[in-house]
């Protein structure tokens, strides 16, 4: 089975590792990393590259498509190379799969018209008006598209998309083996849950860096 895990300028890093520290503790799993050209790509801090061993040319029909969130997204949303391949590789895919913002790319597509899917919380109107409909979910499936909310709910993702494909045995060894038992020191993992002086400045400094 091959997973394809795109990159592109301005990814968030835990995005795509997550999902593939899961998805490749699987036997027989490809793990193939394909942006638009082969090469390294830098994260959103510009902290960390990941080097994407193909092109879309090279990566046509994977099993997986994991397309991460970043704040990339928002330069990409009518890039048509990029998107054409999102919807060229959907079409013989198993599984089509975002992270956090990456569903704005899928969305961007056409391919969550209509659909149930889920974002970074502070992405989901952004999400509506590409032709979503936003939930508040930590993963979503709809059909054979399943879309995360932020960042490290890759990791949930991955682990429900092995219980569906594997079954839950496989699942908790892989969740075993990569010892993911959570147990956060603050429980302010959702706006709902954060006080608000917190959501404030997390929203201000999102915006900021959406526009820098």
């Amino acid at each position: 089975m091959q997973v394809a895990y795109l990159l592109y300028d301005r990814f968030t890093a835990l995005d795509i590792t997550g999902p593939h520290e899961v998805l490749n503790s699987v036997p027989d799993v490809e793990s193939v990393f394909v942006g638009e050209v082969a090469g390294p790509y830098r994260n959103e801090s510009d902290t960390l590259s990941l080097v994407a061993d193909r092109s879309l040319d090279e990566v046509t029909s994977p099993d997986i498509l994991v397309v991460p969130g970043g704040f990339g997204t928002r330069s990409l949303l009518e890039h048509e190379p990029l998107l054409s391949w999102i919807r060229a590789v959907d079409e013989t895919s198993t599984w089509t799969t975002s992270v956090c913002t990456g569903s704005l790319l899928l969305a961007a597509a056409g391919l969550l018209d209509g659909r149930r899917a889920t974002t970074h919380w502070l992405a989901r109107e952004t999400l509506a008006s590409l032709g979503a409909e936003p939930v508040t979910d930590r993963v979503v499936f709809d059909g054979k598209y399943v879309t995360a909310a932020g960042v490290s709910s890759g990791i949930d993702m991955a682990l429900l998309l092995v219980t569906e494909i594997y079954g839950p045995e496989m699942a908790q060894a892989v969740q075993l083996g990569i010892e993911y038992d959570p147990q956060p020191p603050h429980d302010a993992g959702a706006p709902e849950k954060a006080p608000k002086e917190i959501v404030e400045l997390v929203t201000a400094v999102f915006t900021a860096n959406e526009v820098g």
